[in-house]
C-alpha cells in the first residue's frame, strides 16, 4: 500500500498524515516506537501537572489523550480490517480527559501505557492482510477512512501532540 490519498480519510486528518514521513503503513509504524521511545523517556523532569494556559490539557491529560486516541484508533483499524459494516462511533476527546486519572498517574506509567499500546498497534498491523484488509474501507466518525489511512493518523497523531508539547509547553 501507498500513503493515504485524500479520500480516504475525513480531511481533518490531513493534518496528521502529513506529519508522517515514510510510504508504508507498516514501516512508518515500526520506525515510529524507539522515537516515541526516546521522546518519552526525554521528559523524565517534565511537571506533568503543567498546562500552558488556564483551561488547557496539562501534560499529563495530553499522554492521556495520546493514549486514549491510540486505542480507539486501533480498534477501528481491527473491526474495518475484519470487514465490519457498522459505522464506528465518534469519541469527544474533552469528555474523556475529563473521565480520565491523568492528575493521579505517573510519567513511567504513562510512558509504559503509550509504548506497549504502540507496539500492539504494530502487530494489529503486522498482522492484516495487505491485500486485502489494509485497503479496506469503513466509516468512522461519519467518514469514509480505510484502514491505512488509520496507521498513518495515528503515527501522525502523536507527532501532532509532541510537537504541541515541545511548543506550548517546553518553550
Amino acid at each position: 500500500m501507498a500513503r493515504p490519498q485524500p479520500g480516504e480519510f475525513g480531511s481533518f486528518y490531513q493534518v496528521y498524515i502529513q506529519k508522517v514521513q515514510g510510504d508504508e503503513v507498516v514501516a512508518v509504524l515500526e520506525n515510529s516506537w524507539k522515537p516515541l521511545e526516546n521522546w518519552l523517556s526525554s521528559l523524565e523532569n517534565v511537571e506533568l501537572q503543567h498546562a500552558y494556559a488556564p483551561g488547557k490539557w496539562t501534560i499529563a491529560q495530553v499522554l492521556q489523550h495520546m493514549i486514549d486516541t491510540e486505542r480507539v484508533f486501533a480498534y477501528r483499524a481491527m473491526c474495518i480490517g475484519r470487514g465490519e459494516k457498522q459505522h464506528l462511533p465518534g469519541f469527544d476527546e474533552n469528555e474523556y480527559a475529563h473521565a480520565a486519572p491523568a492528575a493521579n498517574r505517573k510519567l513511567k506509567g504513562l510512558a509504559e501505557e503509550l509504548l506497549t499500546l504502540r507496539k500492539a498497534s504494530i502487530i494489529l498491523f503486522r498482522s492484516l492482510d495487505k491485500e486485502n484488509a489494509i485497503s479496506r474501507t469503513g466509516t468512522a466518525s461519519g467518514k469514509m477512512i480505510t484502514v491505512n489511512a488509520l496507521g498513518f493518523i495515528m503515527t501522525g497523531h502523536v507527532l501532532h501532540h509532541i510537537d504541541i508539547i515541545k511548543h506550548r509547553y517546553l518553550n
